[in-house]
């Protein structure tokens, strides 16, 4: 006991004088508790599932220059009127999927997305500003780790908004095999909690 109570001390000191790391320690059990509630249930649903197989069916031969070119692409069309490989994701029946899950959260989920083996985005419930989520935490500390684990992100706060939210992700494994094929990555009102 008295070798934890130095190390507790010192944390404790952390938090006490640094209010931005105590936020985001504070925010960590209830985004969890209410992912493990509210999302985890369906994030196995045949919808995300047979997207995730089938882009990464599509995608298996992408080479990193490959994907580099269509994040590219999705930049380019972001503010564009023209937007061919934007409008197919946010058109998609997973994306339909994903848009009905985060208006039945009463405010509480701010955005949805899924991501493939390759770090790409299959739906999106809310545009995101890039195509490629594979050179963030977002994925990397997902699917890259394995099945069943969740990354819940620091808190940040949306200036337009200013609303506190934060990012909860998890790997979605195949329910036949147990074999990661994704992640998903859902934004959490933290004032709606």
């Amino acid at each position: 006991m008295h070798r934890k109570a130095p190390a507790l001390l010192a944390l404790w000191l952390i938090a006490a004088t640094n209010p931005a790391c105590a936020q985001e320690a504070i925010h960590v059990g209830p985004v969890r508790a209410f992912v493990e509630t509210g999302v985890l249930p369906w994030i196995t649903d045949p919808t995300i599932i047979e997207a995730l197989k089938d882009q990464n069916e599509m995608h298996a031969h992408l080479t990193h220059p490959a994907i580099a070119e269509l994040d590219a692409q999705w930049r380019t069309e972001f503010d564009n009127p023209q937007r061919p490989l934007v409008d197919s994701v946010l058109s998609s029946a997973l994306s339909r999927f994903l848009k009905e899950k985060q208006a039945q959260s009463d405010g509480v989920i701010t955005e949805i997305f899924v991501i493939d083996a390759k770090g790409l985005s299959v739906g999106e419930s809310e545009i995101t500003s890039d195509y490629w989520q594979g050179d963030e935490a977002k994925w990397q500390q997902t699917f890259l780790v394995g099945p069943d684990v969740m990354f819940i992100d620091k808190v940040e706060k949306d200036e337009s908004t200013q609303m506190l939210q934060s990012q909860a992700s998890m790997t979605v494994s195949d329910p036949r095999t147990g074999q990661p094929i994704g992640s998903i990555t859902v934004g959490i009102n933290l004032d709606a909690l």
